[in-house]
């Protein structure tokens, strides 16, 4: 049971080629904007046509080229959210939920279940961004569709009011029993929201596992980048199994339990590292990170902090190294780094391997 996903679709700047089961669990897809993800969805829910592949909810076809079966949107049970909610501006919120229901007393229940009690007569021109995805949601539940597909549902919502429908959203994901796909940008947003992340790169999935997993250790770049990673620099095995660091003038121990593989980039989070006290003149330890300070950004509940790496002579200036730490912290470290240097180590578990 599940949704099962493997299709192939040509589109002008490249080939759409996903393959995904969401084994009754919600979904994320999580990629930059116009990589494919608002494509497959829309070729999930029948409003467009892959080239060649197969779809299969709840072990019901709704797609398969080599069988010439193409159900229609209506034929195939799913829900779907637009960005934009895609509510019919002629019609009230009921009507637009009666669309759903297809009767007027199920649509009642679902207005009472989404507090829109009252607005039962307004049009989408007289909502606000909640009343109207709560509408959407109402009117896409009513339907009791077999799988739901939520595109960006929270794109043009301010923080306070993206809050308070993330809760809500998530409360109806809890409740429903069917298959979930979310698409987002957001990394933060697809990590509170769904079980599974398949990053998207260019119409293909580039890393697919448990969120918790994804976040530990990607094994991509693009999913790398995508999870919120700063810190990263190419590297090349050398013949005792360490790599060198090219971008960060440092080399780094050999991958613990890696087998056989080669990794082109390595990197690490900001909040990762640990600062280490060391003489001017000390013997430069292997791995170490002997920086410069060059600036301090105040975020909110944290300071994010760019230092130059002076690599292992302490004298070439590498890439930029972003560490982050809380406020308290870095007060009593700043005593410490009076003359902007300060020397940084980063613990072999924390670093990411990346084979592309």
């Amino acid at each position: 049971m599940g949704l099962i996903v493997d299709i192939k679709k040509k589109l002008e700047n490249f080939e759409l080629k996903v393959a995904f089961n969401t084994a009754g669990r919600v979904l994320g897809l999580l990629g930059a904007s116009g990589c494919g993800k608002s494509m497959t969805l829309r070729c999930i829910a029948g409003v467009e046509k892959p080239d060649e592949g197969k779809i299969i909810l709840n072990d019901r076809v709704l797609f398969d080229s080599a069988a010439n079966i193409c159900l229609s949107p209506q034929e195939r049970k799913v829900g779907y959210l637009f960005q934009d909610y895609a509510l019919f501006p002629n019609m009230t919120v009921k009507q637009n939920i009666i669309c759903g229901a297809k009767n007027e007393k199920k649509a009642e229940e679902y207005i009472k279940r989404y507090a829109l009690n009252g607005l039962e007569k307004h049009y989408p021109s007289q909502l606000s961004g909640g009343q109207k995805q709560r509408t959407a949601l109402a009117r896409m539940l009513a339907a009791e569709p077999d799988a739901i597909l939520l595109d960006e549902p929270f794109t043009a919502l301010d923080n306070s009011l993206k809050a308070r429908l993330e809760r809500e959203l998530m409360k109806m994901m809890e409740e429903y029993d069917g298959p979930v796909v979310f698409v987002s940008h957001d990394r933060n947003e697809s990590y509170r929201l769904t079980d599974i992340i398949a990053v998207m790169e260019n119409g293909h999935i580039s890393d697919i596992s448990e969120k918790h997993e994804l976040f530990r250790a990607p094994r991509t770049l693009a999913a790398t980048l995508l999870t919120g990673c700063k810190n990263i620099s190419r590297v090349k095995r050398l013949p005792d199994g360490k790599y060198e660091a090219t971008d960060w003038g440092i080399i780094l121990p050999a991958p613990l339990n890696t087998g056989d593989c080669d990794y082109h980039y390595a990197g690490f989070r900001a909040h990762d590292l640990i600062p280490v006290l060391q003489p001017e003149n000390a013997e430069v330890r292997e791995g170490l990170l002997r920086c410069e300070l060059v600036r301090e950004i105040e975020d909110t509940f944290s300071i994010v902090i760019h230092f130059h790496n002076k690599g292992c002579d302490g004298k070439t200036e590498y890439s930029l190294i972003t560490y982050e730490t809380g406020k308290k912290d870095w007060d009593e470290l700043r005593e410490i780094c009076k003359d902007g240097k300060l020397s940084f180590e980063i613990p072999d578990k924390s670093l990411i391997w990346m084979e592309s």
